[in-house]
């Protein structure tokens, strides 16, 4: 990150975190779902997101693709564009967090550094979630398509064929996708938030 100009200067809100934690019931927070493709990142997101606001919940999915499409659409996935793609999903992230919500993310996010980054920049406030599936699980379901055009050249620079993945080491949860049903993966994800984000609110 480079040094902003002097000319630059933070400008102080007059609702802090407390104002907004009472307001809705619960801090801001993060929680990054990350995994190959096909691991079921995105289902799970979508479930998720409608899970925790029929709790009555402030969440918000901001899924990778979806992202593509404005966001990062300046972007290829060559390594140094990857972590522009996560750098400005993590900040975004942090920024609808910082307004109370529950922000979910589902990007491949194959980089442990990257990852790292968008929690500091959720200032803690983080629930990393690996959504585990074993390649070649993922690749026969490929529901886009995506890993028959990387096999065949189609497409270059696809995570887990022609490019790494880099497999958290100690992530806050870990959902086995090939042994766990959707409402099981949800549920346990769901349980995980509320004990980070609602926690004590007679505090």
């Amino acid at each position: 990150m480079t040094d902003l100009p002097a000319n630059i200067t933070a400008v102080a809100h007059q609702i802090d975190a407390e104002a907004r934690r009472r307001r809705f019931g619960h801090q801001g927070g993060v929680v990054w779902l990350t995994g190959l493709s096909g691991s079921g990142k995105s289902t799970i997101g979508v479930a998720l997101e409608a899970h925790l606001f029929a709790a009555g919940m402030n969440a918000v999915l901001l899924d990778g693709d979806n992202l593509r499409h404005g966001l990062t659409s300046d972007l290829g996935f060559s390594p140094d564009d990857r972590r522009e793609n996560l750098r400005r999903v993590g900040e975004v992230a942090a920024l609808f967090a910082k307004s109370g919500a529950i922000v979910i993310t589902a990007l491949i996010s194959p980089y442990s550094e990257d990852r790292a980054r968008a929690r500091k920049a959720a200032n803690g406030q983080f629930i990393e979630v690996y959504v585990a599936a074993d390649l070649d699980t993922c690749k026969a379901r490929d529901p886009k398509g995506l890993y028959a055009k990387a096999i065949s050249g189609e497409i270059s620079e696809f995570t887990g064929v022609s490019a790494p993945y880099e497999v958290p080491t100690a992530p806050d949860l870990r959902i086995d996708t090939t042994i766990t049903d959707l409402d099981a993966c949800v549920a346990a994800i769901a349980t995980e938030a509320k004990v980070r984000f609602i926690g004590d609110m007679s505090a």
